[in-house]
């Protein structure tokens, strides 16, 4: 079997926010669908100058600020593409189609408005999603994690886990629905339990359990297209089932030894690198994460870091989140 395709593409993000995309000449393949700008990488050249020259050609700017974002393999049926996607946030220039394409800036929350190439569909979810998702603590008394939630959505964060195993069945339901009314933006909670109270919170998205990925059957998507589908995921092939289940990102954990789970072997970060390589959806690092981490997780293709306790410290120290 011949090598991928090697294509360097880029999530480029303006002070704002927004996220700029191109769309393919008719004349092209696939064309007249939108895409993230970039283009093959040439033999010998490495990713960064790639990534660097695509942009300026395709584009007129230059790359100041860049890191990996999600790698992505994609078999078309006359080829195989590794999507090799950096997000761009600081850059000198102004964008503009070069070779005759249109742009536009959107605002991330917008990409699936638009038709994109099939192998596109995960970077619009990395795109999309944070750099830090925020797993609530185990607290048996639900007016203190409520309080956890404000806070959190007050100081910023953007994709929140309703997790309370302390709380019975009809607790958990209760607090759910309080959290509901706190949060303008439903979207960004991720809510668990029986997959039977999803019709209960049509606007937010749903975190399954590992136990869940074992049981569910592989087959149909058991959650609609536009809510957040996650999963806990500890192996190869608890990934696999996730992958066939059709969910937009994952936690991988523990990467490394923890309080809450000290009975549980690390993966480390070797083993985590090579299961993010064969992965192509956003992976989230769990387990003893700290905010020195974050960088080495997005060097390793994470999506980013998952946490309790670590990004609760930095909550609570006032960290940039």
């Amino acid at each position: 079997m011949s090598a991928p395709l090697h294509v360097m593409a880029a999530v480029i993000r303006s002070p704002a926010g927004r996220v700029l995309i191109a769309r393919r000449p008719e004349d092209k393949d696939q064309g007249g669908l939108w895409e993230f700008p970039g283009g093959k990488r040439e033999p010998g050249e490495t990713r960064t100058a790639a990534l660097a020259r695509e942009l300026r050609e395709e584009l007129g700017i230059e790359v100041r600020q860049a890191r990996p974002l999600i790698q992505v393999r994609h078999a078309y049926p006359n080829k195989t593409v590794l999507l090799d996607v950096w997000q761009v946030t600081a850059f000198d220039g102004e964008a503009q189609g070069l070779e005759g394409q249109p742009v536009r800036w959107v605002w991330p929350d917008e990409l699936p408005d638009y038709r994109f190439p099939a192998a596109n569909y995960p970077i619009i979810s990395a795109a999309r999603l944070p750099e830090r998702y925020l797993i609530t603590p185990d607290e048996p008394n639900p007016e203190l994690l409520l309080e956890r939630v404000e806070q959190a959505l007050a100081a910023g964060i953007t994709l929140i886990q309703l997790r309370a195993p302390q709380l019975s069945e009809a607790e958990y339901r209760c607090l759910a629905q309080r959290v509901l009314t706190r949060c303008l933006h439903p979207e960004r909670l991720m809510f668990k339990g029986p997959l039977a109270w999803a019709d209960e919170f049509p606007s937010v998205g749903w975190h399954l359990t590992a136990r869940q990925l074992h049981q569910l059957p592989v087959g149909a998507r058991p959650l609609a297209a536009h809510r957040w589908l996650a999963a806990s995921c500890h192996s190869a092939a608890e990934l696999d089932k996730a992958l066939a289940l059709g969910v937009d990102f994952v936690t991988l954990s523990p990467i490394q030894p923890t309080q809450t789970h000290p009975e549980a072997q690390p993966l480390g970060w070797e083993k985590a690198q090579q299961l993010i390589a064969d992965f192509p959806r956003p992976v989230y690092l769990l387990g003893g994460m700290k905010t020195e981490d974050v960088p080495r997780a997005f060097e390793i293709g994470a999506q980013g870091v998952a946490g309790i306790r670590g990004i609760l410290t930095m909550l609570f120290n006032g960290e940039n989140l």
